[in-house]
């Protein structure tokens, strides 16, 4: 039988699940550390290889073992190194989708040319226009860089003038994206997986809670989410996968406002507020992004309890769960990073309320917030 090998661009712990996840698949990994990336959590789990080696792409491709697909871990990789990578296997999801989805306008763009809402937003490249944008938006506003936003980094929020006054020496000249700011209920997000041939799955939508900017706490199913608004973000997801032509995980995080779902951001890969699919459904998303960069059938994405996902950040601890499971990636311990993440299942979202804010003073002390 021929060995099936996926190469993946990244050695964090998003690429150490999804080597794990698809071991039952009789899978074999290799994994391209870019720039002297740390490869702790990827040891042991196939052949790490050095990208800064100053080995030309070819010879890359042949010290990962030639894999029959390539992906990637994160949205920041080098979109060249994609396109570069491709003319020996297909690279999944394409590296379009990367190009697009690592600049915040482009992303943006690219959202309302398939005819899906987002916030009202304008370009930027200075800080006089920056003003100009909010003074057409109004307060609050949102600047965001281009690139190089994550959890929260590299944004402001703006209420008044002299918000806008205090920022002038934030934001030298680059590409922004100024948003008007919305009034939402709630962040949702919805993951969804298509193959090559166009197969598509998705799951329950994800209710989720921040914590300066980065993601604490993820449930799913979201509570009072009616039939129409599950159809309208599945609809919405699967305009853009179908658009781009995707291959595998997709991630949509949106807005709940009382005018309907808006967009927020996107994520070409399997993301943070899907690990709950690690115990809450019938595949993972790791195992079902796998599955669709390979061609394989998509598993069922069915959930038979509630699941709540609480991400260990800046604490290195092993709960007790019996039934349920913590997931630690085995870094190094630094205040605010991702160290791993607790997996909570019940019947009913009242039974896991207790049961979340138990863990989170378990886990964070009586402010049952990260340090």
């Amino acid at each position: 039988m021929t060995e099936r090998r996926v190469g993946i661009v990244g050695c964090g712990q998003l690429a150490q699940m999804m080597a794990q996840e698809a071991r039952p698949l009789g899978i074999e990994f290799s994994f391209l550390a870019e720039g002297g990336e740390n490869t702790t959590c990827v040891e042991g789990l196939g052949t790490i290889v050095d990208a800064s080696s100053g080995a030309d792409i070819e010879a890359l491709y042949r010290a990962m073992g030639e894999p029959e697909v390539i992906t990637a871990e994160r949205e920041g990789v080098s979109v060249e190194l994609l396109r570069a990578l491709e003319k020996f296997c297909p690279v999944y999801p394409r590296p379009d989708a990367f190009e697009k989805t690592q600049h915040r306008l482009r992303e943006k763009t690219a959202i309302t040319a398939a005819g899906l809402p987002v916030a009202p937003f304008l370009p930027a490249s200075n800080y006089a226009e920056i003003c100009a944008a909010v003074k057409q938006l109004g307060y609050p506003s949102f600047i965001k860089s281009c690139e190089h936003g994550y959890d929260g980094k590299n944004q402001w929020r703006v209420n008044s003038d002299e918000d806008l006054a205090a920022i002038a020496n934030d934001v030298p000249e680059s590409e922004y994206v100024v948003e008007q700011g919305i009034h939402f209920s709630r962040e949702v997000s919805l993951i969804g997986a298509r193959t090559a041939d166009g197969a598509v799955i998705t799951y329950p939508l994800a209710e989720n809670d921040h914590y300066q900017g980065t993601l604490l706490v993820s449930t799913a199913p979201a509570p009072h989410v009616s039939e129409a608004l599950q159809h309208t973000a599945e609809t919405y997801l699967a305009t853009l996968m179908n658009a781009w032509d995707y291959v595998g995980v997709l991630a949509m995080e949106c807005f709940v406002t009382d005018d309907g779902l808006l967009i927020n951001e996107l994520a070409p890969r399997v993301h943070n507020s899907g690990h709950w699919t690690l115990a809450g459904a019938d595949t993972s998303q790791f195992a079902n992004h796998v599955r669709a960069i390979l061609g394989m059938p998509l598993g069922e994405t069915h959930c038979e309890r509630v699941a709540v996902m609480i991400n260990m950040l800046g604490v290195d601890k092993t709960p007790a769960l019996p039934n349920e499971g913590v997931w630690s990636y085995g870094k190094e311990l630094r205040p605010g990073r991702k160290m791993g993440h607790v997996i909570l299942l019940d019947d009913t979202q009242e039974a896991l309320a207790a049961r979340i804010d138990s863990m989170l003073e378990e886990l964070y002390g009586p402010t049952k917030r990260p340090a």
